[in-house]
């Protein structure tokens, strides 16, 4: 791995950290006083990334993306963790799994998510089924040649600006020799359609006005050619091009921690008490080398993994690892700068309490920190037979 930045590559950061912080910053305190983002707002942004050139990035540019591999991919989200996700949603990066398309889908779902004529948004999680994705009780069954989808989704992030769904449900069941086993398929699903209905979802500490919507389907019948890649092989697809999004939240936190950090910096700078800057204090000098020492690492570690998919080497355990530093680390990077701010770390006139409550999410989903703690560990055991 090069550890310094290309032309190219210096580029992509400068670019997306300028439009985050002309574009984006000034309108965070809007959309967090309103909890969502107006429509009007968002279709802003996207046209202004469109005329970057910047939309649908982690596309290849055979069908009209941006064709950023995973490193240059991981630091254009780096800088889009500096803003608010409600509003670096309409960047456009649509769902890779979209990649999987083929036929009359490749018109109906691929191009316009490239285009940015429509968004998706990724349905996987249930009540009963977060972790244990074979837990999911949403079903699909044949009748009369078609599907026949029934079930709940919640947490869908981003559904709310959604046109259709990628949305992951059991077809099966396979007896094996460690009981039974869910096949899981993968349909497209458009907004609207007969026996689909897409609700409000919950009210998150987490990410302001980035929604999320609950999904319902009651006899949703929908033909063969809503099915994303083989009829049970959800997995398969799953894998494929799901495989790096641990990278995207692990970069992102940060980001974000980045910005905390530089909030904390130059307050222990301006601040003085006792008649001198706080930053000349031990007690604050430290926790500004502990931070960051931790976001240099979590920083690392993630463009390595990155770095690591693109050079076709095995990654799961290093974006494991990536992910689960990352979300643990922005968390106590953004405790800390709250400490070093003091109670006006806690008022609403920063945005260190903001990137707090964010910070939670973080070790939840696209995984539990849990379970990135059980990829890692089984990667170590397994080769020794534990």
């Amino acid at each position: 791995m090069q550890f310094g930045l290309s032309e190219e590559q210096e580029m992509i950061v400068s670019t997306v950290r300028s439009f985050v912080e002309t574009e984006i910053y000034p309108l965070e305190d809007e959309v967090e006083r309103l909890g969502h983002v107006p429509e009007e707002m968002g279709e802003a942004i996207k046209s202004k990334v469109l005329e970057m050139g910047f939309y649908a990035s982690n596309f290849p540019e055979y069908v009209g993306g941006g064709g950023l591999n995973n490193l240059e991919f991981a630091l254009l989200e780096r800088e889009l963790g500096r803003g608010s996700m409600a509003l670096t949603h309409f960047f456009g990066r649509p769902q890779n799994i979209l990649m999987a398309c083929e036929g009359d889908q490749i018109e109906r779902y691929l191009m316009p998510a490239v285009r940015g004529e429509k968004m998706d948004a990724l349905a996987m999680t249930e009540p009963d089924a977060g972790s244990d994705v074979r837990g999911m009780n949403t079903t699909a069954r044949r009748d009369g040649g078609d599907w026949v989808l029934n079930g709940t989704k919640h947490f869908i992030s981003g559904g709310g600006h959604a046109d259709f769904f990628i949305v992951f449900v059991a077809t099966g069941v396979d007896d094996t020799p460690h009981g039974p086993k869910k096949r899981i398929t993968c349909f497209l699903v458009d907004r609207g359609h007969p026996g689909f209905e897409v609700l409000p979802g919950y009210n998150s500490v987490s990410h302001s006005g980035y929604d999320n919507v609950i999904l319902k389907f009651e006899e949703c019948r929908l033909p063969d050619s809503q099915v994303l890649g083989k009829v049970d092989g959800g997995f398969e697809v799953m894998n494929t091009w799901l495989y790096a999004t641990r990278i995207t939240v692990a970069t992102m936190c940060v980001g974000r921690a980045r910005r905390a950090f530089d909030y904390a910096l130059n307050y222990a700078v301006e601040r003085k008490q006792f008649g001198k800057q706080i930053g000349k204090f031990q007690g604050v000098s430290f926790k500004l080398a502990d931070m960051i020492t931790e976001i240099d690492a979590a920083d690392w570690l993630t463009l390595s993994a990155a770095w690591r998919l693109d050079q076709g080497l095995p990654a799961n355990r290093e974006i494991a690892s990536a992910k689960l530093y990352a979300s643990e680390m922005l968390a106590r990077v953004t405790d800390e700068a709250i400490q070093v701010y003091g109670g006006m770390g806690l008022m609403d006139d920063l945005p260190l309490a903001r990137f707090w409550r964010d910070a939670r999410v973080e070790r939840i989903w696209d995984g539990t920190s849990e379970i990135q703690r059980h990829i890692i560990s089984r990667d170590l055991l397994r080769p020794l037979g534990g």
